[in-house]
C-alpha cells in the first residue's frame, strides 16, 4: 500500500493537499445534491425506478456497496504506514468509524428481510462514495491528523463521542424496529412504532445524522465535517420524503409525528 501511495503522490504534502481537495469537493457535491433532491427523491427503496438501471438484489447491493468503506480503511491501517496511529485521539476516532462500518458491512445486509432492489446506478454511486470517503476519512486520521495531547478530555471530543454513540444506538435500534414491522409471510407497509419513531418518521436517518455529526465534532477536521454535511443532506431529504409518503398512505398516521427533528420538523 505504501508503494502504491508513493506512486500516486510525490510527497506527503501532495497527498495532504489532495485529501483537502477531496473534502472540499464533497462539500460542493453536498450543495449540488441538496439542489437536486429538491426536485426528486433518492432513487432506491420505495422510490426506485428502472430509469436508473436494472435492479440489484437488496442484500447483495448493501453488502457489496458498503464493503469498500471497511476494506479500504482496513488496508490503510494495516498495509500502509499509519504515522499517527499511536495517538489515542486518532485511534478512538478511527474506532468509531470502524464500529459503524463493521455493523453496516457485515451485519446489516444479512438482516434485511425482503427489501426493495437497488437500481444499478444508485448501487455503483454508493460503491464509489464508500471508496472515496473511506480513503479520505481514515487516511487523514491515520497519517495526517494532529491533535493536542489532551484532546480526548476536550469538551468537543467528549461531546462528539457521546453524540456518535447515541446516534449509533438510535440508528441500529430504529433499523431493528423497521425489520420487525412485518411478521413472516406478511407483505406491504406498516406504520413504524416504538423508539424514536414515536416522534419522527425518519428515526433511523436522524440517528445516522447525529452519529456522523458527533464524529465530525470529535474528529475536528474538514474531512469529517464534509462527511457529516453530505450525510445530513441526503438523509434529511429521505426523511422528509418518507414522512410525506406515510401521511398520504395512512389515514391514521400520527399527526403529531414530525419528519426528522422531534416537535419541530
Amino acid at each position: 500500500m505504501d508503494s502504491l501511495l508513493s506512486t500516486l503522490f510525490s510527497s506527503e504534502e501532495t497527498e495532504r493537499c489532495f485529501l483537502q481537495y477531496m473534502a472540499n469537493f464533497m462539500i460542493f457535491m453536498a450543495a449540488c445534491t441538496f439542489v437536486r433532491l429538491l426536485k426528486e427523491n433518492v432513487p432506491y427503496g420505495r422510490y426506485a425506478s428502472r430509469k436508473y438501471g436494472f435492479p440489484v438484489n437488496a442484500k447483495f447491493a448493501w453488502f457489496v456497496q458498503e464493503l469498500p468503506a471497511f476494506l479500504v480503511p482496513f488496508l490503510l491501517v494495516t498495509r500502509a504506514t499509519p504515522a499517527k496511529m499511536s495517538h489515542l485521539p486518532n485511534q478512538l476516532t478511527i474506532l468509531m468509524y470502524f464500529c459503524h462500518y463493521t455493523q453496516r458491512s457485515f451485519i446489516y445486509p444479512f438482516l434485511i428481510r425482503g427489501g426493495k432492489p437497488t437500481p444499478f446506478q444508485s448501487f455503483i454511486l454508493a460503491v464509489f462514495f464508500c471508496i472515496y470517503n473511506g480513503y479520505m476519512q481514515v487516511r487523514y486520521l491515520s497519517h495526517y491528523a494532529e491533535y493536542p495531547e489532551d484532546w480526548v478530555t476536550h469538551p468537543f471530543f467528549i461531546t462528539g463521542v457521546l453524540l456518535w454513540f447515541v446516534g449509533w444506538l438510535m440508528n441500529v435500534h430504529s433499523d431493528h424496529i423497521l425489520r420487525n414491522l412485518r411478521k413472516p409471510g406478511e407483505t406491504g407497509y406498516k406504520i413504524p412504532k416504538g423508539g424514536m419513531f414515536e416522534y419522527v418518521s425518519g428515526a433511523n436517518f436522524l440517528g445516522e445524522i447525529i452519529e456522523w455529526a458527533g464524529f465530525a465534532l470529535a474528529g475536528h477536521s474538514v474531512h469529517s465535517l464534509a462527511f457529516a454535511v453530505f450525510t445530513a443532506v441526503v438523509l434529511s431529504s429521505r426523511a422528509l420524503a418518507h414522512h410525506k409518503w406515510y401521511l398520504s398512505k395512512f389515514e391514521d398516521y400520527p399527526k403529531s409525528r414530525k419528519a426528522l427533528v422531534p416537535f419541530l420538523v
